[in-house]
Parts: structure tokens; C-alpha cells; sequence
């Protein structure tokens, strides 16, 4: 089994040929960390090392740190996200439900999470309710933080929620290795925790096995009024929406009728569908992809975001696959089919449609700048289009 060293405080690193190999990571002293690391002992004081972990990825090689947030272990696909902020949206993104999320910048947590306005039903920061993520990986971890909007640090909010995370970690490495062989089911093991034992021994949770859509969707119509008189009605089908698309469509005067992923929106009455983001596998929600074909049986506009896209492709005759690392952050280019139009898009997904032969009447409208995959379709004549990023 390959063993990953751990890096620390200003890229420190504990896998360094002077420290004992042998001494546990809560016995590591503060010269050993200083020797390693050229830091002196006031530099660190603050920092205590919490209890050990480990991400073990399925294919043998383990990344070692330390454990904060929930004192549980759990398993997942393991992804990484290349933004540089945003950690609040990305933890409760409803996209990321059941996966390991690794940040590659190298500091997390600085500005805390924001405070939560009681009067508001859409909270502004979040993406959802809670945090959606299995757990979270990052190579330092900021127990200090300042922003005038902050209640709580970010290992407490995740103490709060319930879910664990690993510091320490060597996220370039991580990174490197995913792009390598692609997105890999692993296990974040936390000593002392009680379940450890049966996470490492149980198969990895598999997201992309199951439909993950039907955890994250709302379980009955939610109404959302924009106060306009006579305003259009946009039928969002939840499939793990996040909320700044409701605030948008609210922002642009319309009501929104939110439904759950398998409610027969194409007998409500509204003047537009929009099929939105979620997780896992589009090929799991069989039931949505049928009422989209039926849809497609009208002229009434219909949209897709993120899983939405994949979602009104599939229904339009067009098949998915599942990318080697997905696409995952802020800053991922995208270019309009034709025109060359470049634009830098936030994107969330493991899979995608396979845009090389599309069927009568589609036609690609985005693709990807990086791998070329595809980032949209829309139909030549109806008014029917969708892309990948939001």
C-alpha cells in the first residue's frame, strides 16, 4: 500500500526521513514539527493535531492526516473541486451528495460560514439546507477566521452537521492521482471513531449505483412567489436544486413552483420547465427522463442545468458517460459551438453527454475548452436548450 506523507502548517512536511516513523501523529512534539519544518515553536503553538485519519482510495493508496469536524468515518467517491472560495456553497451543493470533496487550495476555512437569517425562506451562502457532501479534504485547515458575516468556524459547522473531515492531506498529490486514474471510491478512516472498523471493512459507497436524486429532492410542491403581479410561472423540477437558481428566477420577476424529481410536471400549468442540477447518474432517474420525452411533445419552453442537461439529452435520444475526474469548481472553460465564444463557467459533474452524434434536430451548442466533452445541446427549431454549467 502506498502511503502519502502528511503535509502541515506551511507546507510542512511529518514525512520527512528525520521524524520517527514510528511515533503516533498525536505524539508528534512541536520540535519534531519545528525540525521538519524550520518553524519555530511560537509559529505553531496554536496548532494542535487533532486525532489521526486516513483517506484510503480502493485502489491501495492511503493519504494520511488528521481528523476534524464529526468524529465518524464514511465512505464515498472521492472528487476534487479547484476553486478558491465558495467552500459553504460547495459543501451544501446537493450535486456533491454522497462524495469525499477534496478542495485543492491549499488553505480552508479563513472567512468561518456565514450566519443564517431566520426571516429568509432561501438562505443566501448555502445551496441548500445542510451539508451535502460525505466529507470534506483539505491540505490546512483555518480554525481562525474573520469575515463580518461569519458565526462559526468551519470545524464547527461540520461538527454541527455531523460530518467529518481529514487535514493534512497532500491535495496536489490527491489531485494528480485522480487525474491520473481517474475518480476513485475511498474511505475517510478516523481513529477512535466507532464505526471505523465497519466502514473499512464494508464495500465503498458507490453513488453513481444508485439514485442519489430522490435523497436530495424536496418531497412536495413548494411554491415561491416573486410579489409580482401577473408574473410568469417556471416550473422547477428539484433534483437537487440548488437555491441561488431559485433566488435567480425570482430576481428576473417569476414565480416558481418547485416539484420533486418524479412529479408529473407536464400537467402543471406554467409557461416554462427548468430541469435542474443534482447528483450521481442521469441514467438512475429513469422517471424523470420519461416525463422529459413527453414534455418534448410540446412547445412549451424547456431548459436544463448541470443534471438537467444530461437529463433532457437522454430524453431527446443522446447518450451519457462518466468522465474520468468530472468538472468540478469556478474556473472551468466552456466555448459556444460555432461562434468559439469562450466563457468561464462554475460547474459541478462526474458525468456527460456524449454530443458526437446528435440526434434529428439537436444539435451541440457548448463544449468543454479543456477535453472538448460536451457543455449544452439545444433543439434547431423548438425552444428546447440546456448546458452543463450553472
Amino acid at each position: 500500500m502506498l502511503v502519502i506523507g502528511l503535509f502541515l502548517a506551511e507546507g510542512s512536511i511529518l514525512g520527512d526521513p528525520t521524524l520517527n516513523q514510528n511515533d503516533s501523529a498525536a505524539n508528534i512534539s512541536a520540535a519534531n514539527i519545528s525540525a521538519a519544518s524550520g518553524l519555530t515553536s511560537t509559529d505553531i503553538v496554536s496548532w494542535q493535531p487533532g486525532r489521526s485519519a486516513a483517506l484510503e482510495l480502493e485502489d491501495g493508496v492511503r493519504f494520511e492526516g488528521f481528523a476534524f469536524g464529526a468524529l465518524k468515518s464514511i465512505s464515498g467517491e472521492v472528487v476534487f473541486a479547484t476553486g478558491l472560495v465558495g467552500y459553504p456553497e460547495s459543501l451544501t451543493d446537493p450535486s456533491y451528495r454522497g462524495q469525499l470533496l477534496t478542495l485543492t487550495y491549499p488553505l480552508v476555512g479563513n472567512y468561518g460560514v456565514p450566519r443564517r437569517d431566520p426571516d429568509l425562506q432561501i438562505q443566501e451562502g448555502f445551496e441548500s439546507s445542510r451539508i451535502q457532501a460525505q466529507a470534506l479534504v483539505v491540505q490546512r485547515l483555518s480554525r481562525d477566521y474573520s469575515h463580518w458575516n461569519s458565526s462559526q468556524s468551519l470545524d464547527d459547522w461540520l461538527v454541527s452537521e455531523g460530518v467529518p473531515g481529514i487535514e493534512g492531506v497532500d491535495v496536489r498529490a490527491l489531485t494528480q492521482h485522480l487525474r491520473q486514474f481517474g475518480s476513485l471510491k475511498g474511505r475517510l478512516l478516523v481513529e477512535g471513531s466507532s464505526n471505523r472498523d465497519e466502514v473499512q471493512n464494508a464495500p465503498c459507497h458507490d453513488p453513481g449505483s444508485v439514485n442519489v436524486v430522490a435523497e436530495v429532492s424536496c418531497s412536495e410542491p413548494i411554491l415561491h412567489s416573486s410579489g409580482v403581479t401577473g408574473a410568469p410561472r417556471v416550473v422547477l423540477v428539484d433534483c437537487g436544486a440548488k437555491t441561488s437558481i431559485v433566488r435567480s428566477l425570482i430576481a428576473r420577476g417569476a414565480d416558481v413552483l418547485q416539484v420533486p424529481w418524479n412529479h408529473d410536471f407536464v400537467s402543471e400549468k406554467a409557461d416554462a420547465v427548468l430541469l435542474s442540477n443534482g447528483p450521481g447518474n442521469p441514467k438512475m432517474t429513469e422517471e424523470t427522463v420519461e416525463m422529459v420525452s413527453r414534455a418534448l411533445g410540446e412547445n412549451r419552453p424547456l431548459m436544463g442545468i448541470c443534471l438537467g442537461n444530461q437529463l433532457l439529452s437522454l430524453a431527446a435520444g443522446f447518450d451519457t458517460y462518466k468522465l474520468d475526474f468530472g468538472h468540478r469548481g469556478q474556473n472551468q472553460p466552456c466555448y459556444e459551438v460555432g461562434s468559439r465564444r469562450c466563457y468561464v463557467t462554475s460547474q459541478n459533474h462526474g458525468y456527460a453527454v456524449d454530443g458526437s452524434n446528435p440526434p434529428a434536430g439537436w444539435q451541440e451548442w457548448y463544449r468543454n475548452a479543456n477535453d472538448a466533452s460536451n457543455e449544452g445541446v439545444r433543439h434547431s427549431s423548438k425552444p428546447f436548450f440546456s448546458v452543463q454549467f450553472h
